[in-house]
């Protein structure tokens, strides 16, 4: 259930951040005008980028507002567009399927702080813009997708597109991926988001602002195969402090079939190499049941070595190994101490998380003292930091504490604290909860710890 007690916090130039995943709060805004950039990127697509362009021509949202940029992943020949509309084409060499990249070009040759991604051969109804930018216009946290419906038009043209637009025949329509439907209608439009709903975001009908997009790095480039890079900014976007949301009204009209509905040589190797490369930068639990590690952990352990021993350091970080963590251990005796452990585990660092690793894990949890407690309470903390709204949770005792933080909290809270609101101000971002001492059996251990057996 959703709090009515929620409210949108006001920022500069009439816009807002939300607590949560509330975008509702912002349901009855109608938007900002505001400059759009459509990115398309492309691959030998001339026909299909036709059809785009023409319905691109066709939207009811001011077209002084729009520029649009054509990034070309190495075709044969470039696109040469022929439009109305303010349109630029950029270009990179050819070295595997690089969306990832072209995208990422379009946007640097882009200069609107709304950004609006189609694909070639993903062709927008009328509404579409009015309807996908109105969310991050208001709310630049929103990282909103629209709707990809599937029909029949190959061989179509422009002036048949224009045709249909108008009132005349359309085309077969083709059946829509029934699990996406169903997502959406179960998170209330990704009203009430989990651990699992960066997965409903697709990349060809997506809309962000500059300023989210830039802030979480824009698509990781070292995806060239097809298939995976939007589900892993979707995540890192999440983890970043985005807002999701699905916006039905906005549709696009995708050429021929979703790809599972496509003859696809080789589909289950495909799927498989997608998942593994996807695995290694997004720590989703269902992502990673085959328990493999990776340097991207779901959870960051900060860990204050001050008055610890080298007993009492293991007594406290055997309560967080058996989650998917990286642990940092930071003060003046942190190297000492890692020294003593005399181990072999790739998983303890000393200083600091860095950024790939604050931008993309689920949770960073610090500690401070001696604290020791069993993994079932420290499973009851990450679990409890997890649920929908929640920021921080925490249990601190005399001289010993552990709190567990959601790094969609702390990097929407980073982002915004740097601009006018306080920190005061924008505790409304998330909602806090403190767990007993007594509830968790948190203790101190002791300096003298033994490790004998």
């Amino acid at each position: 259930m959703t709090d009515p007690r929620a409210a949108a916090i006001p920022l500069s130039g009439g816009r807002f951040a939300v607590p949560g995943n509330r975008w509702d709060l912002l349901d009855d805004h109608p938007g900002l005008p505001i400059r759009v950039a459509v990115v398309i990127p492309f691959y030998e697509q001339h026909e299909q980028l036709a059809l785009t362009l023409a319905a691109l021509e066709l939207q009811t949202y001011p077209h002084d507002l729009l520029e649009v940029i054509v990034a070309d992943d190495g075709s044969a020949q470039a696109p040469r567009p022929n439009s109305t509309l303010d349109v630029s084409v950029v270009s990179q060499g050819r070295n595997g399927f690089r969306a990832a990249a072209a995208r990422n070009l379009g946007v640097r040759t882009s200069t609107a702080p709304i950004l609006c991604f189609l694909d070639a051969d993903t062709h927008p109804d009328p509404d579409y813009v009015r309807r996908i930018v109105r969310l991050p216009s208001v709310l630049p946290d929103a990282l909103v997708v629209g709707r990809r419906r599937h029909a029949a038009l190959d061989g179509w043209t422009p002036d048949r597109w224009r045709s249909w637009q108008a009132g005349g025949p359309g085309p077969d329509v083709l059946e829509e991926p029934q699990w996406l439907r169903d997502e959406y209608t179960r998170s209330r439009q990704l009203l009430d988001v989990d651990h699992r709903s960066y997965r409903y975001v697709i990349s060809s009908v997506m809309c962000c602002s500059r300023e989210l997009f830039e802030d979480v790095g824009g698509f990781d480039e070292s995806f060239t195969r097809y298939g995976g890079e939007d589900w892993e900014l979707a995540h890192r976007a999440t983890s970043s402090g985005a807002v999701l949301h699905h916006e039905p009204l906005a549709v696009a009209w995708h050429s021929g079939p979703d790809w599972a509905g496509r003859d696809v040589a080789e589909r289950t190797a495909a799927k498989n190499q997608e998942a593994l490369a996807v695995a290694r930068l997004v720590p989703d639990p269902d992502a990673r049941r085959h328990g493999l590690r990776y340097a991207i952990p779901e959870v960051a352990v900060v860990a204050d070595a001050a008055g610890h021993t080298a007993g009492s350091l293991v007594a406290t970080l055997a309560c967080f190994l058996h989650l998917d963590v990286g642990i940092w251990l930071h003060g003046p005796d942190a190297d000492r101490l890692r020294a003593e452990l005399r181990d072999d585990d790739p998983r303890i660092c000393v200083g600091a998380p860095p950024p790939e690793v604050l931008s993309r894990c689920r949770f960073v949890l610090s500690t401070r003292g001696r604290p020791v407690l069993s993994q079932a309470a420290v499973n009851r903390l990450v679990e409890a930091c997890g649920g929908p709204g929640v920021g921080e949770v925490g249990v601190e005792g005399d001289g010993v504490a552990v709190v567990c933080r959601s790094s969609w909290a702390l990097n929407r809270a980073r982002r915004w604290t740097a601009g006018p609101r306080s920190a005061a101000e924008l505790r409304g971002l998330y909602e806090t909860k403190q767990f007993n001492p007594a509830e968790l059996e948190l203790r101190d251990g002791s300096p003298d710890t033994s490790l004998a057996w």
